[in-house]
């Protein structure tokens, strides 16, 4: 049997490339994929560039939103995905109008 020992930093950079999902989620086609699962945004915090597009995949069983106060709303029905095109200037904070506790965080480089 062999053995496979991980040091701290191997471990604690695969912990972080778990959390940072929407890094990893990114698809070879320019889409970033954000999951809504258990009431939560994963990842909650993602970084796109202006013109990429954000998937929103909804696996709970009632609808949700991505919803930026005073500007745009994504509705997203439940077991269904909806998609956006991001632009220059839109580093924004979005919530689910259904569920406001659901919080999450678009940051737009150019």
């Amino acid at each position: 049997m062999t053995a496979v020992i991980l040091d701290r930093r191997q471990v604690l950079g695969a912990g972080a490339a778990l959390l940072m999902g929407g890094e990893a989620a990114a698809a070879h086609d320019g889409t970033v994929h954000v999951t809504m699962e258990k009431l939560v945004f994963l990842p909650a915090e993602i970084e796109v560039k202006a013109g990429q597009t954000i998937e929103w995949i909804n696996k709970d069983p009632f609808a949700h939103t991505a919803t930026v106060k005073g500007g745009w709303e994504v509705m997203i029905p439940p077991g269904k995905t909806a998609t956006r095109a991001v632009a220059a200037g839109d580093t924004v904070e979005y919530y689910c109008r259904f569920h406001p506790n659901m919080k999450g965080r678009i940051k737009v480089s150019a």
